[in-house]
């Protein structure tokens, strides 16, 4: 035996023996402790403190909740191509890489909140996703397609394609509610293991971690591994007070989940529509400080700062001006630029609004008619297609996107419109029909291409066993027939 094995064990015994009570120590007076209370440093007996008292069992809670609680299975694009840049990575991806993108495998968390199959999971979960697969917690499992997502919180709304009812759902609670201290339960799918709970408190609220515009993540210290994105944080009464999102790696147990509120605030628009649509200011902000407001000779000392107001944006159609301090908006206290930005983002375009302004140390209210606010992050230009595009990759293995006018000039194409091929599958029917991203379908069948969805319509409508006859364009000008086989 490992001689510094025996060593350790010697050393634990010892350790045990210091703590085990010997027989005379059981008989006497000090022993003697009536049951529920304690012996004080003066040998007074006080009461049991609520923290020393046993945990009830949380397996009542588990049991009414986990199986809404789902593992999502995903083939997704992105696996073995360039990264690319932040200036273009569409531009990098396609034409500087020469490696085809490979499909990778992927495994999140969800959980089911409407009994005929609507599912709430991450948006990093489902990205890419050529094809998802919903596992319940009986063992069922279900083809699925992305409803509606919005990458800058990494929310997706997920339905099961096949007609289903009854299925075990949980609700969302108020996250505004929690306080820190507050226990809270995460069950998920860490490391491909099902239905696995943690218990921890809200280590903290309103967390910024940089992951976007609208950061006000819950920390908790709940054990929350990869594979748990996508999953519930519940509270004490089995209600989902936020999705699990993100950790802090190095096995420091400090997690993130994206609170219940602001989903809740976000559903409406992506079931109706797929996507968040947001309010518009057109400011630049910073917080006000302490000393800022000092300054500023302000009686404030909480608010956002307009560093900057834009021309032609419905701040400077508003009259605001560059050192207003906001200090709420509809009435509601705003208490840091975050809490301005993201009370901004939660309203629609077109609503009014007033917001109470500090200017030259006085008080005033300013009417506002919000804006859109513009794609700054190209959100929009990386949504996946609808449901005849995402039908057709899966068909003959190609990927698509509508040409636009910076790609096009970048590539060289003379065209400026057409259908981009973003990825093709290995080993697929476009594959073999020597298809490769970069190139630019622009007839089909010799009728004309304009967009993603021309082409999507076409191998939709293609019959089995057909060749459908297309004219692609290739980076800088040149043009080559292609025949693609429909199964």
């Amino acid at each position: 035996m490992n001689r510094s094995f025996i060593q350790f064990r010697r050393v634990l015994v010892t350790a045990l023996l210091l703590i085990v009570p010997s027989a005379a120590w059981a008989q006497s007076p000090a022993a003697q402790t009536p049951p529920g209370t304690t012996q004080g440093q003066a040998g007074n007996l006080q009461p049991a403190t609520r923290e020393a008292q046993a945990l009830p069992s949380l397996a009542p809670l588990v049991d009414s909740v986990k199986t809404a609680v789902v593992n999502v299975d995903v083939q997704a694009r992105g696996g073995g191509g360039s990264r690319g840049s932040e200036e273009n990575p569409l531009f990098d991806r396609f034409f500087g890489g020469g490696r085809k993108e490979q499909l990778r495998q992927g495994a999140g968390s969800g959980f089911i909140i409407e009994p005929t199959g609507i599912v709430l999971t991450n948006n990093h979960v489902v990205e890419d996703a050529v094809s998802i697969t919903v596992r319940l917690d009986d063992g069922r499992s279900f083809p699925a397609t992305v409803v509606g997502r919005d990458p800058l919180t990494d929310v997706a709304l997920v339905k099961l394609k096949e007609k289903v009812e009854g299925l075990p759902t949980v609700k969302l609670g108020d996250s505004d509610a929690l306080r820190v201290g507050d226990w809270v339960v995460a069950i998920g799918n860490p490391f491909g293991l099902a239905s696995s709970v943690s218990l921890g408190i809200v280590s903290a609220r309103a967390r910024d971690i940089g992951a976007g515009p609208y950061d006000e993540f819950l920390q908790t210290d709940a054990a929350i591994n990869p594979g748990n994105s996508g999953g519930p944080l519940f509270n004490m009464k089995g209600e989902v007070v936020g999705i699990n999102t993100a950790i802090v790696g190095g096995g420091t147990g400090i997690g993130f989940a994206v609170p219940s509120n602001l989903v809740k605030a976000l559903l409406p628009q992506l079931e109706k529509e797929g996507s968040v649509t947001r309010a518009w200011l057109g400011v630049g902000i910073q917080d006000l400080t302490r000393d800022l407001a000092s300054a500023l000779k302000l009686p404030v000392t909480e608010g956002a700062i307009l560093t900057q107001v834009n021309a032609n944006t419905p701040a400077s159609k508003a009259g605001l001006k560059v050192d207003d301090v906001i200090t709420a908006i509809d009435g509601r206290p705003v208490a840091s630029s975050g809490q301005l930005t993201r009370t901004v983002a939660l309203k629609r375009p077109g609503t009014s609004s007033t917001l109470t302004v500090f200017r030259d140390g006085k008080k005033q209210d300013v009417k506002v008619t919000l804006g859109t606010r513009p794609d700054i992050e190209g959100v929009a230009s990386r949504k996946g297609g609808g449901e005849e595009e995402q039908e057709s990759s899966r068909r003959v293995g190609v990927s698509l996107q509508n040409l636009d006018a910076r790609t096009a000039q970048q590539a060289g194409f003379s065209e400026r419109q057409g259908a981009l091929i973003t990825d093709v599958v290995p080993g697929s029917p476009a594959d073999r029909a020597s298809l490769e991203p970069g190139m630019v379908v622009v007839e089909a069948n010799r009728k004309p291409v304009n967009n993603a969805d021309d082409l999507a319509k076409a191998i939709r409508a293609a019959a089995a066993g057909s060749t459908l006859l297309l004219r692609v364009a290739t980076p800088g000008g040149g043009r080559l027939l292609r025949a693609l086989r429909v199964p």
